[in-house]
């Protein structure tokens, strides 16, 4: 074959194998995104911003909440899909202020951008599967409306804290053995803000009212117009006055003087108010109620409307225009110290939200010649009084076990919710049976801020001033000033073992004798008659095995030592069980509460076990000597 004939064969033999190239790497897979809606924050992210870390963790906590509101009504699923981890770099671009590690905790933030936490929930199926059909219509019929007004804003979180409460709260009867309080409380809200909401979660007031962010109006500074257009009406004004005042109308110079002594009087209040109380009004959507109004709604706040007293003042019972009934909280002694005080009550009402907390309606803010200062809220008026007025009124307690027991867990709920749902957490500092109140169907709200605490998340204990009531006060704080929640958690023992036993904290019995309930409670756990406790004669007593697992959580909340106790949700887990954990002990008591100083310093060395279960099962410990110390009264 000739050479011209050979070159197109070769080329078509090139053409049908090609020579193989050198192989190039794979193109890298990109980087997961984040699905999360930033832009949606920056509305809450305007000036004036919180300065200090345990402020700025709350606000992020918040903005993530809203963030997955967003997504799951875009996308139907409370969590991200994996690889969303990544979302915490843009969220810290996102924030106009650096959030350091030990403010609270990037991990656990990381951890709820990737999945709140509640469970097996992750999906809108899912959570309509755990949470019944009446209950999401009751909360659409609550939410579906305009959230700016209080009264709105309270109705649908409350069916929502009450959806979460039965259905989701690690006890509730549907709940996963692996729910979480932080993560469950937080559903509801997200939720709401999805599917609820007519106006989206990113609407200002669905936004503050579920998620607690408020959207600041951006700064002025497009009206450049508007001073002098109010200096030429205001010349105007001045020059009819004065045309009127050269008229020798003498009525025109009395009111114009009339107006220059208020005007004065309204500079010198303003001058006087802290900036606390000036913060009230622009971080809360409370409703401002009138001097006027409350004194007419208290008969001019005469002695038969009172209803308790308190160090603070006193409450007195009202009737607003429109037949609500309310509870006027009246401090007295307002000062710039008082002011401080009252502002910080009514932020930390304001910003928890539960069915078992009382809700806050409102607050007065007024000056007058005659009274001075005043300083009142206004919250719905429990008609049912409060749990020391049953246990301790006049006549002999007789409330049924079915109901001692829904309000025993009803106290352990909402103390839950202040340590673990609540951001900031709070603690209450002031537990007793007088600050449990009762609505119409006796549903326990815990009440009374006024002591309340921010805990910082990532600390262990604040150092404080002690405050509180003698009998309900933990040894750690009465003696060092060591403030924890579980500081909470022994007093609310103490109240529980008031609601079982029918007997107060703390009696002086004279001569240098007293009796305290705690250890009087444990003389009989430790001899195994535990059901001694529980008061004689009980209206339909429960059955006994379940009044002593309440017997004896109370004994343990009480225990001396501060590891032993167990948190507020433990404790919760443990009421709401269908029956008691077996076994469940308690650790030794090494020394009675009402030993000396100097006894508790030496066992504060010792290590007392922190253990719930143990398969040693229950033991009793039994001390030398305390048979005398720790009888009841009726026994001495």
């Amino acid at each position: 074959m000739s050479s011209p004939h050979l070159l197109p064969l070769l080329l078509s033999a090139l053409l049908l194998c090609p020579i193989p190239l050198r192989s190039q790497p794979a193109a890298p897979s990109p980087t997961p995104q984040c699905l999360l809606n930033f832009t949606a924050l920056g509305p809450f992210l305007t000036p004036p911003l919180p300065a200090d870390d345990a402020s700025r963790c709350g606000l992020a906590t918040q903005a993530v909440a809203l963030l997955l509101s967003l997504h799951l009504a875009a996308t139907s699923s409370f969590v991200l899909p994996a690889g969303a981890a990544s979302c915490l770099s843009p969220l810290r671009a996102a924030l106009p202020f650096p959030l350091p590690p030990s403010a609270c905790g990037l991990a656990g933030l990381d951890a709820l951008l990737a999945a709140p936490g509640c469970g097996n929930v992750s999906t809108l199926a899912d959570f309509d599967a755990r949470v019944p059909p009446a209950s999401r219509q009751d909360i659409g019929a609550s939410c579906d409306r305009d959230l700016s007004a209080v009264p709105d804003c309270t109705a649908c979180t409350t069916a929502l804290s009450k959806a979460a409460a039965a259905y989701l709260l690690p006890g509730s009867p549907n709940a996963g053995s692996n729910n979480s309080v932080t993560g469950c409380v937080q559903y509801p809200p997200i939720y709401a803000g999805a599917r609820a909401s007519p106006r989206g979660p990113a609407d200002p007031a669905t936004a503050y009212c579920l998620f607690l962010l408020k959207a600041n109006p951006p700064q002025s500074g497009s009206s450049g117009a508007a001073p002098w257009v109010y200096g030429v009406a205001f010349g105007s004004l001045a020059a009819v006055l004065l045309l009127a005042a050269a008229a020798g109308s003498c009525y025109v110079v009395r009111r114009r003087r009339a107006r220059a002594a208020g005007a004065a009087l309204a500079a010198d209040t303003r001058s006087k108010r802290s900036q606390a109380m000036e913060s009230i009004s622009a971080s809360t959507t409370l409703v401002k109620f009138t001097y006027d109004e409350i004194k007419a709604a208290t008969d001019g706040f005469s002695r038969e409307s009172i209803i308790g007293h308190g160090g603070f003042g006193n409450v007195y019972r009202g009737v607003l225009r429109d037949g609500a009934e309310v509870a006027v909280k009246r401090f007295k002694n307002c000062s710039a110290a008082g002011d401080a005080a009252f502002a910080h009550e009514v932020e930390v009402v304001a910003s928890v939200r539960h069915v078992n907390l009382v809700a806050l309606r409102g607050y007065c803010i007024a000056t007058t010649e005659r009274e001075g200062h005043q300083r009142m809220i206004i919250c719905d008026l429990m008609h049912n009084g409060s749990l020391h007025d049953h246990l301790f009124g006049a006549g002999e307690c007789q409330m049924a076990w079915p109901l001692r027991q829904r309000i025993a867990v009803g106290m352990a709920r909402g103390l839950a919710y202040l340590h673990r749902g609540a951001q900031p957490a709070i603690i209450h500092r002031d537990i007793k049976a007088s600050n449990i109140l009762l609505d119409d169907e006796f549903e326990a709200k815990v009440a009374d801020f006024g002591l309340a605490k921010f805990a910082p998340e990532g600390m262990t204990h604040v150092s404080t001033r002690v405050a509180g009531t003698l009998g309900y006060v933990a040894p750690e704080y009465a003696l060092y000033g060591q403030l924890t929640e579980k500081s909470d958690v022994y007093s609310f023992g103490v109240v529980l073992l008031e609601l079982l036993s029918g007997k107060r904290a703390f009696i002086s019995l004279g001569e240098g004798q007293s009796f305290v309930l705690t250890d009087w409670a444990w003389s009989l756990v430790r001899r195994g008659r535990t059901v001694e406790v529980i008061q004689e004669g009980m209206v339909e007593p429960g059955p006994n095995e379940v009044m002593e697992k309440y017997v004896l959580v109370g004994a343990l909340c009480t225990h001396p030592q501060l590891h032993a106790r167990p948190t507020m949700e433990q404790a919760l887990k443990i009421l709401e069980a269908d029956s008691a954990p077996s076994p469940l002990i308690i650790p030794e008591r090494p020394i009675p509460v009402v030993a000396n100083l100097a006894e508790i310093e030496r066992s504060a060395s010792s290590s007392g076990s922190g253990q719930l279960f143990s398969p040693s099962g229950f033991r009793s410990f039994i001390h030398a000597n305390e048979d005398a110390a720790l009888a009841s009264p009726n026994e001495t």
